[in-house]
């Protein structure tokens, strides 16, 4: 049996995820602005995640300064999306579990397949 090497920085492998990443994100951020009671469920992953340690307070207050963009839907989508190394991090552990349905989530990759 072969072992498997790790992803490296930088590799094909690593950067296809991210695309999936980023296109689940922005199916995402588009059904949050679009249903904007949603935002809450996000504040309570944040604040269970800050309080049992899995999130940084750093990371809690850039997902905090990003929800508070969700009436611009431009900016919000623009923050949520952010191309750097630093928010491809955030959104590996994206509080935004539980947004689409298997089917939203399976629609949006469809999409990467098509592009």
């Amino acid at each position: 049996m072969r072992a498997r090497r790790p992803l490296r920085r930088g590799s094909i492998t690593h950067s296809f995820v991210d695309q999936q990443i980023s296109i689940l994100h922005k199916a995402m951020a588009e059904k949050i602005v679009d249903n904007p009671s949603l935002v809450e469920q996000v504040k309570v992953t944040l604040e269970e995640r800050l309080e049992n340690g899995t999130l940084r307070y750093g990371a809690f207050l850039t997902w905090q300064c990003i929800l508070e963009q969700v009436n611009d839907k431009d900016t919000f989508v623009a923050a949520v999306l952010e191309d750097s190394p630093l928010m491809k991090k955030y959104r590996r552990k994206t509080p935004f579990v539980g947004i689409l349905s298997e089917e939203e989530r399976q629609q949006a990759l469809l999409s990467l397949e098509t592009n």
